[in-house]
């Protein structure tokens, strides 16, 4: 019998490695998570994948060498933030060196106090399941606790640059598990309508509810509204299957007439409202209906039920200033 000689241990050139390992199209992440002191730390990065659907688990690769990395070693909890294709600035901002990266980057806190950014495609808010150790990585397997998501297109990377996905909604997706967050934002009795991709008028949405008091418009910046008169108004879905939606009351910080709206974003009078041009017949009946409690500043929370839904009304009889106002019983619609 032959003796077997010991194979040499190949050398692996790292710079041709990182090239072959990057013509693997990923999406583009923040992770993010808070430090001893509370501090939000946060950085760019596409080492995630899906892991179990039960439990919900998920995981993400953090390198040794990252400023953050200690506060993801030691912390409790953490929030994957997936980017859509008009985050590139965010992408730059956490993988650059920037000591406060967070100041001009609206985000909130959702269930393990990590920083979720508030315009984010998709988000995962995370409690640490395991650590593995693995190389120059620490492997950080994360049990989702609370996510949400949006139809926007992703932002992608692909042989160390950015990339366009083709074709990010295909037909028949579910564009969202969770609620549509729209907005009916009223200043000196217009309301606010955008145009869709249909060529009819929508409410303004936003993939979660706005935390900086400021609400994205299509092809502009974000307006600023009043947080203060922000009040729950419509909650509903439009089909089975397709993801609710949530419809907030709210007033414009400022007046109408000095902005510069884009194109396809317009303030309507209440009297020239293009039902018409509305899509979905719930939409069109909840306008009509704040149209109608807007002449008596009464205003009514819908909530969609089997058996036809239910208001809650409440009484508005002086300014709309944010004083809290009391409730009354309301029977069903």
């Amino acid at each position: 019998m032959l003796a077997t000689a010991p194979q040499e241990p190949v050398s692996i050139d790292p710079v041709a490695l990182r090239r072959a390992f990057g013509t693997f199209p990923t999406g583009v992440t923040v992770i993010t998570t808070r430090d001893a002191e509370g501090r939000p730390r946060g950085m760019t990065a596409n080492s995630f994948t899906s892991v179990s659907l039960d439990p919900p688990l998920l995981l993400v690769c953090v390198g040794k060498g990252a400023s953050s990395y200690p506060a993801f070693a030691e912390g409790q909890g953490f929030a994957v933030n997936l980017l859509h294709e008009g985050q590139k600035p965010v992408s730059a901002l956490f993988a650059s060196k920037a000591t406060d990266k967070f100041t001009d980057t609206p985000h909130d806190s959702v269930h393990t106090g990590a920083p979720v950014l508030a315009d984010c495609m998709s988000w995962f808010d995370c409690t640490v399941h395991n650590r593995v150790e693995a190389g120059d990585h620490l492997i950080l397997i994360g049990r989702v606790r609370a996510f949400g998501t949006s139809p926007s297109a992703p932002l992608a990377f692909c042989r160390g640059r950015y990339a366009a996905v083709k074709d990010p909604l295909p037909p028949g997706w579910l564009a969202s598990s969770s609620m549509i967050v729209n907005y009916l934002v009223e200043s000196d009795g217009k309301l606010l309508l955008c145009r869709n991709e249909d060529g009819g008028w929508a409410l303004p949405h936003a993939a979660r509810r706005i935390v900086d008091g400021r609400l994205p418009v299509p092809g502009g910046e974000g307006l600023p509204l009043l947080p203060e008169t922000t009040f729950l108004y419509s909650v509903f879905d439009i089909a089975d299957g397709d993801p609710g939606h949530l419809v907030y009351r709210a007033r414009l910080a400022g007046d109408a007439a000095g902005l510069a709206l884009p194109d396809g974003v317009r303030f309507f009078g209440f009297d020239e409202l293009p039902y018409e041009q509305i899509l979905t017949r719930e939409t069109r009946t909840m306008l009509r209906r704040y149209v109608s409690e807007s002449s008596r500043r009464r205003f009514g929370i819908y909530v969609d039920s089997h058996d036809g839904g239910r208001f809650a009304m409440v009484e508005d009889t002086q300014p709309w200033d944010g004083v809290p106002q009391q409730w009354e019983r309301g029977g069903a619609a």
